[in-house]
C-alpha cells in the first residue's frame, strides 16, 4: 500500500497519527494511505510565500510560461502511469480517465503557449491612460500586479488531475506559489503528478506544495493577501466563508460549488431532427461520462411539451445500452462512483428527487459486469421525469448518473425553468432556430457561466456540454459559487491585484518596461 507523503518546505514528510485509507471503488482493495497531522502548516506556508513567491516573481511571464511547458512535458511522459492510477483509485474507464488526465495536460500546455505571448514584464497593463487634469499634465493608468501571497487550492474528488492543473497553471503563470489540498479519496493521482514534477526539478523551490490527508489548520495558516480557490459543495463553501480570515476580507476566495445544469431543446425540434438527436446524444453522454460525477453534467432537460414522451423514449433506449461495472473489463462502458460513501450520497439524493418525479428509466435492476454490487460503488443511469416540476428538482444536485426531464409550454417558461437553478455553471440550447438561440443566450447568460448554442452545423464540432475548455470561462453565479476560472488569460485576474497608478503621462508611458522591485518580507 502506498504512503502519500506531504511536500512542504521543500521536503517530503509523512503525517502522524492514524492515516486515511484510499480504496479501489470497484474491488474495495486498500490502495494508499494519507495523513497531514502534525505538519507545521504556518511554517510551510511561510516557506511557500517567501521562497516560492520571490523566485516566481523574479521571472517574467514568458519565463514562467516556459516552466509550464516543461511541466506539461513531465506529465506527458508519465501519462500511462496516471491512467493506471485513475483506473484503480477512481474506477473510471479509459475514456473518462482521459477527460481528467489529458484535460490536465492540455490545459497546462495551453497556458504555456498563452504565457509565451505575454510581454517580458513583471506586471500587466489594464487599458490605456486616462487624463485627470484638463491640460493632460496628470493621468491614471491601471495595472495588474501578481499577488504576493500564496494560493491554496482545496479540490474535489472527481478531477484529481485536471482539478489541480486548471488552477495551478494560471497561478504559476501569474507568479503565485501554490499549496494543493486534494480530496483524500482520490489523492493518489494528484500526489503522483506533484511527485513527478518535483523529481524533475522543473519549478523553483517553494512554488509547489502538497498537503494530503485532513484539512485541519489549513485556513488558520493563511495570511492577509493570500488566495483560496475551492471546488466542492455549497455547504463546505459556506463553512469556508465563515472563517475569520475570509470574514475580514484578508483572503480572497474563488468558489465553484453546486450546479443543477440544464439542456434545452428548441420548440422547432421534433423527433428525428438534428437538434433532437444531438440533445439526446449529449444527455446520454453526460450521464455516462465519469458516472455523472462532473460539476458541469446535465441535471435538468427542458423540452417542448409535445416532445416529452419522444425524448424520454429516445434517451431511455440509449441508456439501456450502457454497460456498467469493473472498468478493467473490455465490455464495460461506464465505471464506478469514487467510493461507497459517494454511492450512498447519490442514492440519498435520488430518493429525494423521486418524491417529486416519476422514474422514466431505472438502471437499478441492471446487472453489473465483473463487479460485486455489495462491494462496488457502481450505479447505472436513472432518468426521471416530471410534467409539473417542483422546486426540489431545480435545487437538488445529485452528483451521479441522474437527470430529470421536464416539459415547457413556451420559450419564456423554458428559460424560466432553467433560471430556477438559481445560478448554474452551464446551459446548452439545441435548435435550428436562430431567434430561439439568440433569445436563450440573452435570457440565460446572467444566471449561467457558459451558454452553448448547439445548432446543427455545430453539432459535430462543439466541445460538449460538460467539457471545460481553458479558452472558455468556468464558473457560475449564485448557487454555483460565484467563482470564475479559466477563460484564457482572464484566469490570471484572480491571482493579480488591480491598482491605479497616477502620474504625469510621460512617466506612465514608461510603465510597461518597468520591473516590480523585490521588497523584504
Amino acid at each position: 500500500m502506498h504512503l502519500l507523503q506531504n511536500y512542504v518546505a521543500g521536503q517530503w514528510r509523512a503525517g502522524q497519527g492514524q492515516p486515511a485509507t484510499l480504496h479501489d471503488p470497484v474491488t474495495g482493495a486498500a490502495l494508499a494511505s494519507a495523513s497531514s497531522a502534525g505538519l507545521d502548516l504556518p511554517a510551510a506556508f511561510a516557506w511557500a510565500r517567501e521562497r516560492g513567491g520571490a523566485a516566481l516573481r523574479a521571472l517574467t511571464y514568458a519565463q514562467r510560461a516556459a516552466l509550464l511547458s516543461r511541466v506539461a512535458e513531465v506529465l506527458s511522459a508519465h501519462r500511462d502511469k496516471y491512467f493506471d492510477i485513475a483506473l484503480a483509485n477512481s474506477g473510471t474507464v479509459q475514456a473518462d480517465s482521459a477527460i481528467d488526465i489529458d484535460g490536465a495536460i492540455y490545459t497546462v500546455a495551453y497556458y504555456a503557449k498563452q504565457g509565451a505571448r505575454l510581454a517580458e514584464d513583471a506586471w500587466r497593463m489594464d487599458g490605456t491612460a486616462d487624463p485627470l487634469a484638463r491640460d493632460d499634465a496628470y493621468a491614471v493608468r491601471h495595472v495588474w500586479t501578481p499577488a504576493r501571497g500564496l494560493a491554496l487550492f482545496i479540490n474535489a474528488f472527481n478531477f484529481p488531475a485536471w482539478g489541480l492543473w486548471e488552477k495551478a497553471a494560471p497561478a504559476l503563470l501569474s507568479g503565485v506559489p501554490i499549496v494543493i489540498k486534494p480530496a483524500t479519496a482520490t489523492a493518489w493521482l494528484t500526489h503522483e503528478m506533484v511527485s513527478d514534477v518535483v523529481k524533475a526539478g522543473v519549478l523553483p523551490d517553494g512554488a509547489l506544495s502538497l498537503i494530503c490527508g485532513g484539512s485541519a489548520g489549513l485556513l488558520d495558516a493563511l495570511r492577509p493577501l493570500d488566495l483560496l480557490s475551492f471546488t466542492g459543495s455549497a455547504d463546505t463553501a459556506a463553512q469556508l466563508r465563515a472563517h475569520p480570515a475570509l470574514l475580514r476580507g484578508d483572503v480572497r476566495l474563488n468558489a465553484e460549488t453546486d450546479s443543477v445544469n440544464s439542456a434545452l431543446l428548441g420548440p422547432d425540434a421534433v423527433a428525428g431532427s438534428p437538434a433532437f438527436d444531438t440533445l439526446v446524444r449529449e444527455v446520454v453522454r453526460e450521464m455516462r461520462a465519469k458516472s455523472g460525477q462532473k460539476c458541469t453534467a446535465i441535471r435538468r432537460i427542458m423540452v417542448p411539451a409535445g416532445q416529452y414522451d419522444a425524448v424520454a423514449q429516445a434517451i431511455s433506449a440509449q441508456l439501456a445500452r450502457i454497460t456498467v461495472g469493473n472498468p478493467r473489463h473490455a465490455d464495460v462502458k461506464m465505471g464506478s462512483l469514487v467510493s461507497r460513501a459517494q454511492l450512498d450520497n447519490v442514492q440519498s439524493g435520488l430518493a429525494v428527487l423521486r418524491t417529486a418525479a416519476d422514474v422514466l428509466f431505472d438502471g437499478a435492476g441492471q446487472a453489473l459486469i465483473d463487479a460485486d454490487p455489495a462491494v462496488a460503488a457502481c450505479m447505472a443511469p436513472t432518468l426521471l421525469g416530471s410534467r409539473q416540476p417542483q422546486a426540489v428538482l431545480h435545487h437538488t444536485e445529485v452528483f451521479g448518473p441522474v437527470a430529470t426531464l421536464m416539459p415547457y409550454r413556451d420559450t419564456a417558461q423554458a428559460f424560466a425553468l432553467a433560471r430556477q437553478g438559481d445560478g448554474s455553471l452551464v446551459a446548452s440550447l439545441y435548435s435550428d432556430d436562430s431567434d430561439f438561440l439568440a433569445q436563450g443566450a440573452q435570457a440565460l447568460s446572467e444566471s449561467h457561466g457558459r451558454v452553448h448554442l448547439v445548432s446543427p452545423e455545430a453539432a459535430k464540432a462543439h466541445t460538449g456540454h460538460g467539457n471545460v475548455m481553458p479558452q472558455a470561462l468556468h464558473g457560475g453565479p449564485g448557487r454555483a459559487g460565484g467563482g470564475q476560472e479559466l477563460g484564457g488569460l482572464r484566469a490570471l485576474d484572480f491571482y493579480h491585484r488591480r491598482s491605479a497608478i497616477q502620474g504625469a503621462p510621460p512617466r506612465l508611458q514608461a510603465l510597461p518596461e518597468a520591473r516590480v522591485p523585490e521588497f523584504a518580507a
